[in-house]
């Protein structure tokens, strides 16, 4: 999938226990894809929390239903079955216009080591100072 046209959902199961998401973003043929690592939950809530409750956390905190990409899958319900969808068309996993505007910032990405000067490149971004935010 990461070799689609752009607007399309690359779903993977990653460390034989979660899965995450890209949004494809080059050309058809050209391997682009951006990891959605977290996002800000604005409906919804009580299907996420229920996704994402655990007998430790029956009822998880807003700010930790989608700061991660397992957690943001988990608390969608987005599986294997969601590879290859169209986020542009409206579907029921679609990408939308944001309504508010905010300041972005970046970093390094998170999880990379032993990966040379790549590890250095500012990669990531996120609307600065979200609490919703995975890892800082």
């Amino acid at each position: 999938m990461m070799y689609a046209r752009a607007g399309t959902a690359y779903v993977y199961f990653t460390y034989g226990m979660h899965f995450c998401m890209n949004v494809v973003c080059g050309e058809a043929g050209e391997p682009a894809a951006v990891l959605l690592r977290a996002l800000e939950p604005l409906a919804g809530l009580e299907v996420m929390r229920a996704a994402r409750a655990t007998p430790s956390r029956p009822r998880p905190a807003d700010t930790d239903l989608c700061s991660g990409p397992g957690k943001l899958c988990r608390a969608l319900g987005i599986g294997r079955a969601e590879n290859g969808t169209d986020l542009v068309e409206g579907g029921p996993i679609h990408i939308e216009t944001g309504s508010r505007e905010r300041r972005l910032a970046n970093t390094a990405r998170i999880g990379l080591s032993n990966a040379g000067v790549w590890e250095r490149r500012l990669l990531r971004w996120y609307a600065a100072g979200s609490p919703h935010v995975s890892r800082r």
